[in-house]
Parts: structure tokens; sequence; C-alpha cells
């Protein structure tokens, strides 16, 4: 049985909720910037984040909700991500950003056991970095062997691409690692790539399906803080808060989990199991 070499998150919903007051804010200020009279309310961003990608998101939003001409649609969106994306690492630089709980925690049990920690994400890397470095700080950054972002991929998820790529270019099988995600587009392409997950819904995904999920809980839980697992299929052990123990227990259980079906049998599920 492989042990868990590498644990690979996801960023926007998974490390910080930076969706609604960071990447909405910053899409409108682009807007505003270029003289448009769109504005995305909460309710619309919650539907458009299932476009994975910011062109694409804003492409299918002028195509479903205010067409353009193609001209001026394809005119539009780069010079609209680039403001967005300038507005966005201002909004990390300028105020308090925060990491869900236990996100920081697990970073330092997986650098203490030699567990290796990588991203993959189809965010742009001029906020992906900044806003990583702001979140973990330098030091748990520094620590992070590989970053994947949009540049490094052709397809955004829920495609695989970015997980495949994270595994090549690590050299290792998906039986070696573990996918940490807040979303059904992330699952789906955590899936893809065969990788056991962990979904910790983010506040747009809590209705999200995540009847694939390998482990589902509300956050990863800190000190005064306890996790609430909400799917726990596999049935595995857990105690106040998500750790690494609980990652190895998971991961373990998981992959012999797979195993089997490969072989023609399969295991039984349990909602809440082990809570």
């Amino acid at each position: 049985m492989s042990r868990l070499q590498v644990a690979i998150f996801d960023v926007d919903g998974t490390l910080a909720e930076t969706e609604r007051d960071g990447h909405r804010v910053a899409f409108n200020h682009a807007f505003e910037r270029l003289g448009l009279p769109d504005r995305w309310g909460e309710g619309l961003y919650g539907e458009l984040l299932w476009v994975a990608g910011g062109k694409e998101r804003l492409r299918f939003y002028f195509d479903r909700y205010r067409p353009l001409l193609a001209a001026e649609r394809d005119r539009l969106v780069p010079e609209l991500h680039r403001v967005k994306n300038e507005a966005f690492r201002q909004l990390v630089e300028g105020c308090d950003i925060f990491p869900r709980p236990g996100i920081l925690r697990l970073f330092d049990e997986l650098h203490r056991e030699g567990v290796t920690t990588a991203v993959a994400t189809t965010g742009s890397r001029a906020w992906v970095e900044p806003l990583l470095e702001k979140l973990l700080g330098r030091d748990r950054f520094s620590r992070i062997t590989l970053v994947i972002t949009g540049e490094d991929v052709a397809r955004k998820k829920p495609d695989p691409e970015a997980y495949r790529v994270t595994l090549s270019k690590l050299a290792i099988r998906p039986e070696q690692a573990l996918a940490i995600e807040d979303s059904q587009n992330g699952l789906e392409a955590a899936k893809g790539a065969a990788l056991s997950c962990v979904i910790i819904p983010s506040s747009y995904c809590r209705n999200h399906d995540f009847s694939q999920a390998d482990f589902v809980v509300e956050e990863l839980g800190d000190p005064g803080l306890r996790s609430r697992v909400l799917y726990n299929p596999h049935g595995i052990e857990v105690g106040e808060v998500i750790d690494t123990v609980t990652l190895h227990r998971l991961h373990h259980r998981s992959t012999a989990s797979a195993r089997r079906g490969h072989e023609g049998g399969g295991c039984d599920s349990a909602l809440d199991g082990g809570g």
C-alpha cells in the first residue's frame, strides 16, 4: 500500500473564503474602471462560479446575460481580466484575508512529517502566489514544492489537467497523493486524476454534490473549534480536528477501496460514520 507522500491543495474557497468579498469585488471594480454598467451581486456570482476561470466566466456572462458582438466581447474580456487581477492583488495586499480554520496547523503538521505540499489551481499566477504568501506566511509559502496555475494548463477545472500536471511534475502516482478541495468542480477534477479527495465546502459550495468525495468536513478544526464531519464513506476514525493522522487513515482506506474496486470488489458506504 502506497504511503501518503503529497497533499495537493486548491486555493480559492479551500484555503480562504476569497470569492464573495474578494474576486467578486475585483470583477465589479474592473467593470467600473472600464465604464461598464455591469455589477455582479452575490447571487449571480454564485451561479457564475460554475464556470471555472476568470476569462471564461466573463465570456459566459456576456454570452448569457448581456450579449455583445463577438468582436466587442473579445476585446473587453482580456482587458477586464487584467484590471480585475490588478484589483484583486491590491485587495490581497491592503486588507485582512484570513485562512480557514485549521489550514495553518495542517500545513505545519504536514511539513513536520515530511509530507510534500503542492497547489493545483486554475487561477492566474499573478494573484495566486501573492495570495498564498499572504494567507500562509512567507515560511509556509516557501515550503510548497509546486504551484500549478491556469497558465500551466490548457483546460480549467473540472477538467483533471491541473492535477495530472501536478502528479507528472512531482513524478508521483495518484495513489501516493491526496487532494483537498471545496467545490464540485474541484472534486470532479481530482477524481478525474484518480486522486482521493477531501472536501471542505466553501460558502458558495455547500449545496454541491459531494457524493464522490472520500471525506467531507465543515472545517478542518483548531483547538477549541471541533471539526464537524459531514460525510465519511470509508468510516475512518476522526478526532476533534482533521490532522495528519486523519489524512493518513483516509488515504490508506480510500486507496485500498479503490484497489478493491479495480479488482471487482467494492466497499460499503456510511454517512457521518466515525465523526
